[in-house]
């Protein structure tokens, strides 16, 4: 057994998402957004570069020679699987390991809409999942890559940097390949998948032009596409898009999206109203033909305004899921302040006024 991994289960038996490593530090744990030291002596650079180095592979340990940092997953038979980055810094290394579940979470289990069980039924185009780092994307796709293979006899390819949840076909044939062991890139994996007569492909990350462009030919040439991006809602997705690209192809990246981009879950992660989890809350964008007519015409900022009256499709605005949460009580009132776009519409939830805008008053 590897001495980090008495840390990583600990991290994982209090269910907290990462586990931190740093130097002159005790190892550090997330929970529900936070971090917590350890209770344990601050790391030196020596006994920490020994921790680390007794997990990595010899190419690993070469790799982290000669880079500024390398990304992996790891699994122990008695910490679990986690998804690592180790990095160079001023003192030395640095190291965060995020904890993978052991069980897949089903749609339902996430307790996301339905509406996105609807989007998994279209045999071809995209469908995105955004928002920041840490907001629990991985997770959701890997929920929705789940009910595919338990419902539906496919073919399913996903590229993934690094692989972190482990799917075994089912009613599908999943193909999981690694960025940096199985294919060299993204852009090579989704150039090697279209010849694996592949029926869905997941692209883990849209990281740019090239590997976008690759993936809207597969979305448009018969194939379900997933993917993510670091964007945290549905115009921003498709602004992004769009001013990714060359000039000579953002009509085409309007035009594909306009046709084939199905649908845009964005997330973020909220506490509970107990402080004892996180719920995920998500902005749903439903592509229909007002909307369609709307990206063509260069209108991408009215696409909010559309979504805020598309309940009957399924649409909703974040700021319109996080008012339901409130009203259900599923999620802290004050963390979704301060998660809110539109604050104004939620002070009057907040329960800590320390959070709201102080008002100056004239002294007459």
């Amino acid at each position: 057994m590897a001495r980090i991994d008495s840390f990583l289960s600990l991290g994982r038996e209090q269910h907290c998402s990462d586990v931190h490593f740093a130097v002159n530090t005790p190892p550090l744990l997330r929970h529900n957004g936070e971090l917590s030291p350890i209770k344990y002596r601050d790391l030196s650079t020596t006994e920490l570069e020994n921790l680390i180095e007794e997990i990595l592979t010899p190419a690993q340990s070469e790799e982290l020679k000669n880079s500024f940092g390398i990304d992996f997953s790891y699994h122990s038979e008695e910490a679990g699987r986690f998804r690592v980055s180790i990095f160079r810094k001023i003192g030395g290394l640095g190291g965060t390991f995020r904890v993978i579940p052991s069980h897949i979470p089903s749609l339902d289990e996430l307790q996301l809409p339905v509406v996105i069980n609807k989007l998994l039924a279209y045999q071809q185009g995209m469908i995105l999942v955004t928002g920041a780092t840490g907001t629990g994307k991985t997770t959701t796709l890997a929920a929705m890559i789940d009910l595919l293979n338990t419902t539906q006899r496919l073919n399913i390819v996903t590229l993934e940097d690094p692989i972190e949840y482990i799917h075994k076909s089912q009613k599908s044939l999943v193909i999981q390949r690694e960025i940096g062991n199985h294919v060299s890139s993204y852009r090579d994996g989704l150039r090697a998948a279209l010849r694996e007569d592949p029926d869905v492909i997941l692209v883990g990350e849209l990281r740019d032009p090239e590997t976008i462009l690759m993936a809207m030919s597969a979305a448009e040439t018969g194939h379900l596409v997933l993917g993510t991006l670091h964007t945290s809602s549905a115009a921003k997705t498709i602004d992004r898009i769009i001013d990714a690209m060359p000039t000579e192809a953002k009509m085409q990246a309007a035009g594909f999206l306009a046709n084939h981009l199905n649908g845009v879950i964005s997330q973020k992660l909220v506490r509970t109203t107990d402080g004892m989890s996180r719920k995920a809350i998500v902005e749903i964008f439903i592509n229909t033909p007002a909307i369609s007519n709307l990206i063509l015409n260069s209108k991408v900022f009215q696409i909010p305004s559309v979504m805020q009256t598309g309940k009957e499709h399924g649409m909703q605005l974040m700021d319109q899921a996080l008012i339901e949460a409130i009203n259900k009580k599923e999620i802290d009132p004050d963390d979704a302040y301060t998660q809110a776009s539109d604050k104004q519409q939620f002070q009057r939830f907040v329960t800590n006024p320390d959070l709201l805008p102080q008002m100056n008053l004239a002294i007459s």
